[in-house]
Protein backbone atom coordinates (compact mmCIF):
# COMPACT_ATOMS: atom_id res chain seq x y z
CA UNK A 1 0.00 0.00 0.00
CA UNK A 2 3.14 2.74 1.17
CA UNK A 3 4.44 1.74 -2.56
CA UNK A 4 1.12 2.19 -4.65
CA UNK A 5 0.74 5.75 -2.61
CA UNK A 6 4.40 6.74 -2.86
CA UNK A 7 4.17 5.88 -6.79
CA UNK A 8 0.72 8.09 -7.01
CA UNK A 9 2.61 10.68 -5.37
CA UNK A 10 5.33 10.74 -7.89
CA UNK A 11 3.22 10.62 -10.64
CA UNK A 12 0.98 13.18 -9.45
CA UNK A 13 4.16 15.60 -8.94
CA UNK A 14 5.50 14.97 -11.97
CA UNK A 15 1.81 15.81 -14.25
CA UNK A 16 1.34 18.63 -11.59
CA UNK A 17 4.79 20.29 -12.72
CA UNK A 18 4.79 19.68 -16.55
CA UNK A 19 1.33 21.37 -16.56
CA UNK A 20 2.81 24.55 -14.73
CA UNK A 21 5.61 24.43 -17.06
CA UNK A 22 3.14 24.55 -19.93
CA UNK A 23 1.14 27.80 -21.41
CA UNK A 24 -1.01 27.86 -24.09
CA UNK A 25 -0.71 31.33 -25.06
CA UNK A 26 2.88 31.33 -25.24
CA UNK A 27 4.80 31.78 -28.13
CA UNK A 28 7.23 28.94 -26.73
CA UNK A 29 4.67 26.63 -26.43
CA UNK A 30 5.45 23.09 -27.87
CA UNK A 31 4.18 23.87 -31.59
CA UNK A 32 7.09 26.81 -31.81
CA UNK A 33 8.87 23.98 -33.80
CA UNK A 34 7.41 24.54 -36.42
CA UNK A 35 7.98 27.74 -38.71
CA UNK A 36 6.24 30.92 -38.54
CA UNK A 37 4.43 31.48 -42.23
CA UNK A 38 4.37 35.33 -42.98
CA UNK A 39 2.88 36.28 -46.63
CA UNK A 40 4.96 39.20 -48.11
CA UNK A 41 3.77 40.85 -51.47
CA UNK A 42 6.09 43.43 -53.01
CA UNK A 43 4.42 45.11 -55.48
CA UNK A 44 6.26 48.44 -57.18
CA UNK A 45 6.97 50.79 -54.38
CA UNK A 46 4.50 49.04 -51.81
CA UNK A 47 4.67 45.88 -49.17
CA UNK A 48 2.25 43.90 -47.20
CA UNK A 49 2.97 43.64 -44.59
CA UNK A 50 4.15 47.15 -43.59
CA UNK A 51 5.80 47.38 -40.11
CA UNK A 52 3.59 45.00 -38.58
CA UNK A 53 4.19 43.45 -35.30
CA UNK A 54 4.69 39.37 -35.16
CA UNK A 55 5.29 37.73 -32.60
CA UNK A 56 7.62 34.41 -32.71
CA UNK A 57 9.33 32.09 -30.11
CA UNK A 58 12.85 32.30 -29.21
CA UNK A 59 14.65 29.99 -31.47
CA UNK A 60 11.45 29.51 -34.35
CA UNK A 61 12.17 29.77 -38.12
CA UNK A 62 10.45 32.05 -39.91
CA UNK A 63 9.35 31.31 -43.51
CA UNK A 64 8.70 34.47 -45.27
CA UNK A 65 6.04 33.55 -48.64
CA UNK A 66 7.53 36.24 -50.87
CA UNK A 67 5.29 37.39 -53.92
CA UNK A 68 7.63 39.71 -55.70
CA UNK A 69 6.78 41.77 -59.55
CA UNK A 70 10.88 42.36 -59.47
CA UNK A 71 13.70 40.35 -57.17
CA UNK A 72 15.12 41.93 -54.42
CA UNK A 73 16.62 41.54 -50.93
CA UNK A 74 15.30 41.56 -47.49
CA UNK A 75 17.45 42.27 -44.87
CA UNK A 76 17.07 41.00 -40.98
CA UNK A 77 18.49 43.29 -38.86
CA UNK A 78 18.99 39.95 -36.24
CA UNK A 79 22.46 38.70 -34.60
CA UNK A 80 23.72 37.81 -36.68
CA UNK A 81 22.57 39.90 -39.72
CA UNK A 82 20.82 37.77 -42.21
CA UNK A 83 20.36 38.98 -45.99
CA UNK A 84 17.52 37.05 -48.10
CA UNK A 85 17.50 37.16 -51.71
CA UNK A 86 14.28 36.62 -53.98
CA UNK A 87 13.29 36.39 -57.13
CA UNK A 88 10.38 37.89 -59.45
CA UNK A 89 7.52 35.48 -58.90
CA UNK A 90 6.55 33.57 -55.87
CA UNK A 91 9.29 31.63 -53.50
CA UNK A 92 9.99 30.89 -49.78
CA UNK A 93 13.15 32.43 -47.69
CA UNK A 94 13.14 31.36 -44.74
CA UNK A 95 14.58 33.38 -41.59
CA UNK A 96 16.71 31.20 -38.92
CA UNK A 97 15.18 31.25 -35.19
CA UNK A 98 16.65 33.80 -33.23
CA UNK A 99 17.82 33.05 -29.71
CA UNK A 100 17.63 36.38 -28.11
CA UNK A 101 14.36 37.87 -26.92
CA UNK A 102 13.55 41.57 -28.68
CA UNK A 103 12.44 43.19 -31.40
CA UNK A 104 13.92 42.27 -34.99
CA UNK A 105 13.10 44.42 -37.81
CA UNK A 106 13.03 42.93 -41.52
CA UNK A 107 13.23 45.45 -43.97
CA UNK A 108 13.65 46.13 -47.86
CA UNK A 109 16.51 48.28 -48.37
CA UNK A 110 15.49 48.74 -51.70
CA UNK A 111 12.19 50.06 -50.85
CA UNK A 112 13.64 51.31 -47.84
CA UNK A 113 10.30 49.90 -45.71
CA UNK A 114 9.92 48.17 -42.80
CA UNK A 115 8.25 44.87 -43.80
CA UNK A 116 7.59 43.22 -40.19
CA UNK A 117 8.79 44.06 -36.47
CA UNK A 118 9.58 40.56 -35.22
CA UNK A 119 9.14 40.27 -31.46
CA UNK A 120 10.77 37.47 -30.55
CA UNK A 121 10.03 36.28 -26.75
Amino acid sequence: MRRTLAAAAVVLATLTFATACGDSDSPSDSGSSDPKVIKVTFDGDSVTPNGERIEVATGQDIELEVTADVAGEIHVHSSPEQELEYPAGESTQTIKGMDQPGTVDVESHHLDKVIVQLEVK
